[in-house]
């Protein structure tokens, strides 16, 4: 496993370009119900070789305004974004939305794609964990990647919660690659206790601390978009490390 642990101190490039793609309001069938989603399709169709999958944390929905800015620059960069809502609490509740929307995203055959990556924020992003993980007993190549947007390891001041939320990290296998975007100040991810499950983890792990950042991904004294243009690039950075676009 590689650790590689960064931060950006200086940010001064532009953020991509927003008449770079198309958003498509979607119903995603979900059992007897739909889920609420958006695509993103880059304006070049025949480009788009890789997609990614985000949702939201505990509260909110796909509407957040973090999720809604790297959506759109997933997209202006190339790359297909599905994000969506699903509202339930429950863990079990949130992988099984999470699977009906990447069986969705395999039925779009106007797509040919060499590579998806789940992503999430908070709950979001344990659930898209756990998913990468089951997925990846049945193929190793179901799923090349997962982007941890502040990935809740415990509840405030409860670090016990550690093992049982860590769990899914760990037995991820090593043909999928994390992505980790966190807060230094994050009150539900503890540094130290972090760096302990990266180090049990097999997969291939990345780190970015947002320095001064909260679990919300805010920094005091910093304009929120230049936080998230930070994590945009960070992220877009990341995944064309992870992929080749074939363009």
């Amino acid at each position: 496993m590689a650790l590689i642990f960064s931060h950006f101190e200086d940010y001064r490039e532009e953020p991509p370009a927003m008449d770079k793609f198309n958003e498509e309001l979607v119903k995603v069938p979900f059992g007897t119900k739909s889920l609420d989603a958006v695509l993103c399709v880059p304006a070049s169709l025949n480009d788009v070789r890789t997609a990614v999958i985000l949702t939201h944390g505990a509260g909110g929905d796909m509407n957040f305004k973090h999720l809604v800015s790297l959506a759109r620059a997933l997209a202006s960069d190339g790359f297909l974004c599905l994000r969506f809502t699903c509202k339930g609490l429950n863990l079990a509740y949130r992988v099984k939305a999470y699977n009906a929307v990447w069986d969705y995203l395999k039925t779009l055959e106007r797509f040919t794609l060499k590579n998806i990556f789940f992503g999430g924020r908070s709950m979001g992003c344990r659930a898209a964990a756990a998913l990468a993980r089951q997925l990846s007993d049945e193929s190793e190549d179901a799923v090349q990647g997962v982007i941890c947007l502040s990935f809740p390891l415990h509840p405030p001041g409860k670090t016990h919660s550690r093992h049982q939320r860590s769990e899914d990290l760990k037995m991820l296998p090593g043909s999928v690659c994390v992505l980790f975007v966190s807060g230094t100040e994050d009150t539900m991810c503890n540094g130290d206790l972090f760096n302990e499950v990266l180090k049990d983890m097999k997969a291939e792990a990345e780190v970015f601390w947002l320095q001064g950042g909260s679990h919300g991904l805010t920094v005091k004294g910093r304009p929120e978009d230049s936080v998230m243009d930070e994590v945009n690039l960070k992220v877009l950075q990341w995944i064309k490390d992870k992929t080749t676009l074939g363009n």
